[in-house]
């Protein structure tokens, strides 16, 4: 069967509706492939959307440490969007063969889950939208509790204008900390005012963009939650062009704690959510594979508020 052994060798040769009817025949026979010895050189593959910001740099830092643990070597990929990585880093990883995959997105088309299986690659998702498909083993972390214990430290200084720029509108991460600002509102008796809430794209510049917007006029909030660190540093430099004060005339508060937190001016508060421990969950995942609850498993770790002088009771 020439073409069966082509398309689980990841060969090229193949045309795609084939590959998809040889897949669908070896999924519906439950066959797995037989796991070959680890190479003299073994891989563990991380896949991003992107590679520029801070955020995956601690992905990789806990990928790299288990890695480490296991005389792995660690293969960076760039591919898709922030939903699912690009078809065409299929072949290539089929051919590398790595002991496993760590992707960072929030889904995995069925084909892809299927040739991966079908080749004997472990892959998990870190995932961050907090809604993994329940045949996908994954990652995540506490995004609600998160949202909530930003804005009660807010509340609980006496802040009632609370502003929430959170992250893409079409992410669950993004509205799980919503629903927990807006939980933590609710607690304080407070009403959520629409115009204080935001959609952002966890960069510096959409959260600057949204700040600017949101402290025009006289009836701005006195404290916003940025659904980002990064988001948080565009609230910081907005803040200075509008010439308030943080803490003083404005409280910010961010989320993820990457180390960049603590040397912002002034040192940001912070929602820590445990990037680096994520990565390294994901990573042991992969390679005990069989595990019988391994195929299906999600992990979601604590996240946890991080103070430091971003934030003030408000004064009167």
């Amino acid at each position: 069967m020439p073409t069966v052994s082509k398309v689980l060798n990841g060969r090229s040769d193949v045309s795609r509706a084939t590959r998809a009817k040889v897949e669908k025949l070896l999924d519906l026979h439950g066959y797995r492939r037989r796991v070959q010895p680890a190479a003299r050189y073994p891989l563990i593959e991380i896949v991003f959307h992107e590679l520029e910001s801070v955020w995956a740099m601690e992905l990789i830092r806990g990928v790299e440490n288990v890695a480490k643990e296991n005389r792995a070597t660690v293969v960076l990929t760039e591919s898709g969007t922030r939903h699912t990585p690009d078809p065409d880093w299929l072949p290539g990883v089929l051919q590398r063969r790595p002991l496993g995959v760590v992707l960072v997105f929030s889904s995995l088309p069925e084909d892809i889950k299927r040739q991966l299986r079908a080749a004997a690659i472990p892959f998990v998702v870190i995932d961050p939208a907090g809604d993994p498909d329940p045949d996908v083993p994954s990652v995540g972390s506490a995004n609600w509790a998160g949202g909530l214990a930003a804005t009660r430290h807010l509340t609980e200084r006496g802040h009632r204008r609370i502003a929430i720029i959170t992250g893409p509108g079409d992410m669950l991460c993004s509205l799980a900390r919503l629903d927990g600002y807006r939980s933590a509102m609710a607690m304080a008796g407070l009403e959520v005012d629409p115009r204080l809430t935001c959609f952002g794209d966890f960069h510096v510049q959409g959260g600057f963009e949204q700040a600017m917007k949101l402290l025009e006029g006289p009836d701005r909030p006195t404290a916003i939650f940025a659904g980002s660190d990064l988001q948080a540093l565009g609230v910081l430099e907005a803040a200075r062009v509008k010439g308030l004060r943080v803490p003083e005339d404005l409280s910010v508060v961010g989320y993820d704690d990457v180390p960049l937190a603590q040397w912002s001016s002034p040192p940001l508060t912070t929602v820590h959510q445990p990037l680096r421990h994520m990565a390294e969950e994901a990573s042991r995942m992969l390679l005990r594979p069989d595990d019988p609850g391994a195929s299906a498993q999600r992990i979601e770790l604590a996240t946890h508020l991080v103070v430091r002088q971003s934030t003030a009771v408000l004064e009167g």
